[in-house]
């Protein structure tokens, strides 16, 4: 048995999409009541479940060997993992996959810094693990770009002429699910990349050629993003670590590109053309 934590997220909602169709057992484990009961009425073993309540995780952990451990961003998101880590080797689960962050191992910006302390708990737990350690979401500009694509034909990033290898989630998934159910992965960290490192004005080209109009992408300085986020309702702190992630790709951190997708799932990863292709509606 699997369980799936996260299951309504971008690559939780796909992982439980890849495992429904390879007829493998799971469990999806929801914040959400509403949720859950969607997930029932699909045909989805689910549980409701709350990383600040561990005592919640109980059922949903019973005859489970293998966990995939994800969570959204939280202030305590650090302590709230390690909670699962915690009652994982309770219930005996035998092998755990996280989805991490890439440069994790480093701990050089914010987000890192959140994530390797749970690794090194996993690491230190006893449990049989998998790292997966991805670069940022192409579905990033559907989530949290696209209004100003949609409205102004521009987005705005403190980002200067940073090369990323983004990722689609789908891959990430992709890599989830066969890292799930295969054997020969324990132990391993795997830097998930997309198949091309691009600046963010090529990124506004790509999207300029699928929209069949003008997109452009302005480089906002440090402050002038930070005060556009709070304006959002973002807290300062997250703003504080965006601006810190962004610095880290500004630093060249990453513009690497990864065979992992293609060895792990024996399929090319999606391109950002593609992508764009596929998610052209949301940016209309």
């Amino acid at each position: 048995m699997i369980l799936v934590t996260g299951a309504s997220g971008n690559i939780g909602g796909e992982l439980v999409k890849r495992l429904t169709d390879a007829k493998v057992r799971f469990r999806a484990g929801y914040h959400s009541k509403d949720k859950a009961d969607a997930a029932k009425r699909a045909g989805v073993e689910a549980v409701l479940i709350d990383f600040t309540r561990p005592a919640t995780l109980r059922p949903g952990l019973e005859e489970v060997q293998s966990l995939f451990l994800i969570s959204g961003n939280h202030p305590s998101q650090t302590e709230l993992e390690i909670n699962v880590v915690h009652e994982a080797k309770k219930a005996g689960v035998r092998h755990l996959v996280k989805t991490s962050v890439w440069g994790a191992e480093g701990a050089a910006f914010s987000f890192a810094r959140i994530h390797r302390p749970v690794e090194k708990e996993i690491e230190a737990s006893g449990i049989a693990y998998t790292f997966l350690r991805p670069n940022g979401f192409m579905q990033n500009f559907v989530n949290f770009l696209a209004g100003t694509i949609r409205a102004q034909g521009a987005f705005y990033l403190p980002a200067r002429q940073a090369r990323v290898s983004h990722i689609d989630v789908r891959d990430i998934a992709g890599v989830a699910a066969r890292v799930l159910v295969e054997s020969g992965h324990e132990g391993k960290a795997y830097d998930l990349s997309g198949p091309e490192a691009l600046t963010y004005d090529q990124i506004a080209e790509k999207l300029s050629a699928v929209l069949d109009r003008k997109i452009v992408y302005v480089d906002l300085p440090d402050a002038e993003f930070k005060k556009s986020m709070i304006g959002a309702g973002a807290p300062p702190a997250y703003a504080d670590a965006m601006i810190d992630l962004v610095h880290y790709y500004i630093a060249g951190q990453a513009s690497r590109v990864t065979p992992a997708v293609r060895q792990i799932t024996g399929k090319d990863p999606i391109a950002f053309d593609q992508f764009a292709r596929e998610f052209a509606r949301a940016f209309r």
